[in-house]
């Protein structure tokens, strides 16, 4: 069995990992950036970021779910096709959507990162769709529909905070 075989069913458990794992980091390499307006007192963080982790664990949890749910004998396995396509949405579009909301909240004019923002949020969405409509529309239950639902409204709630953060 080859590598690649092997570490292939993990590969969208890890880019959908990779995001928080890389807030958390720009948060602790960063924290003394006047950019992210950090506090010295409680809550630390603007109500934004409060938002963002928030949202953000409860996507990682129904993302971590639906993955696992899929592991399981009992429960469907997932298709190539359908595997191929959720990590597009997370490697071609969750990924760099946020290396530039990373980098728009670090820079002095974050307006020059808002056409590639909302380009890679356009594929997203896309991408998102496509999985959604084509591969869970029918044949999804209340269960797994639920992890999903976590997955994408707990990430599109904390895109948007983040991005109130950065614009607003």
């Amino acid at each position: 069995m080859s590598v690649v075989k092997l570490f292939r069913p993990y590969v969208s458990l890890v880019l959908l990992l990779v995001p928080p794992g890389l807030f958390g980091l720009l948060l602790l390499l960063f924290q003394d950036n006047a950019r992210l307006r950090l506090g010295g007192g409680f809550p630390y963080l603007p109500w934004q970021f409060l938002v963002v982790g928030a949202a953000g664990t409860v996507a990682t949890l129904g993302g971590v779910l639906d993955w696992r749910y899929h592991r399981s004998p009992l429960h469907l396995k997932i298709p190539k096709k359908e595997r191929d396509a959720e990590a597009a949405a997370l490697g071609l579009g969750g990924v760099p959507m946020f290396v530039l909301m990373g980098l728009a909240t670090l820079h002095g004019n974050p307006t020059a990162w808002l056409i590639p923002i909302v380009v890679v949020l356009v594929y997203t969405v896309v991408a998102i769709s496509y999985d959604e409509f084509v591969f869970h529309r029918k044949r999804c239950g209340p269960v797994e529909n639920t992890y999903h639902r976590m997955l994408v409204f707990g990430n599109g709630t904390a895109w948007l905070a983040w991005f109130h953060f950065i614009y607003c």
